[in-house]
């Protein structure tokens, strides 16, 4: 037997990140008691989110381009790249203003308890990207907890050899928490208090 209609949108609500049964239902009640063309338009939103977002074909970034707006711009400094474990985290840095080069997202961190392994990261595009030639510095800006200083010395060990610059972004991150959630006060030390890995 399947649901009705709102049980299954509070269902579909409740998915998402930080929302629960009781903050679903009230979504699902305000689509409902509101114009019916708001209600569309988000539908259409997601549907055309879906059907048109893909990765960068350089940086692995979400995009609806083959190749992301921050890839092509020229005034960007392509000898410099910052690598992130997720998009929020790129946006994150590009709020700060200060990071004038392009980026990689890694999709995630190395995480043995979970089963992430180099694998599912996008690794293996990021040495494509170096093996071009262009880029003299890495940055790596991965999240200062256990997986993201994992990963770090992951891509330490993998990226050295190859004799290019590496850096790591400064400690103005608090251990243990978040990029996407930090200030662009604390990620603008961070990003030029960098240092030698």
């Amino acid at each position: 037997m399947t649901a009705d209609p709102i049980s299954r949108l509070v269902a579909e609500l409740a998915k998402l990140p930080g929302i629960g049964e009781k903050s679903a239902q009230r979504l699902a009640f305000h689509l409902l008691q509101g114009p019916r063309e708001s209600a569309v338009a988000l539908s259409d939103a997601i549907r055309e989110v879906t059907e048109k977002v893909k990765l960068c074909g350089q940086c692995c970034t979400l995009t609806d381009r083959e190749i992301c707006t921050t890839c092509s711009d020229p005034r960007r400094d392509a000898k410099l790249l910052c690598v992130v474990e997720s998009v929020p985290d790129l946006m994150a840095v590009e709020r700060t203003r200060e990071f004038k080069g392009r980026y990689h997202v890694l999709h995630g961190s190395l995480s043995p308890l979970e089963g992430v392994g180099p694998d599912q990261l996008r690794i293996k595009e990021l040495l494509t990207r170096l093996g071009a030639g262009e880029v003299q510095e890495v940055i790596v800006a991965t999240n200062p907890d256990v997986e993201g200083e994992a990963t770090a010395l992951y891509l330490l060990r993998l990226l050295k050899p190859m004799g290019l610059r590496l850096t790591r972004i400064a400690q103005g991150v608090p251990m243990g928490g978040d990029l996407e959630y930090a200030d662009p006060a604390t990620l603008a030390r961070a990003l030029s208090g960098r240092r030698e890995l």
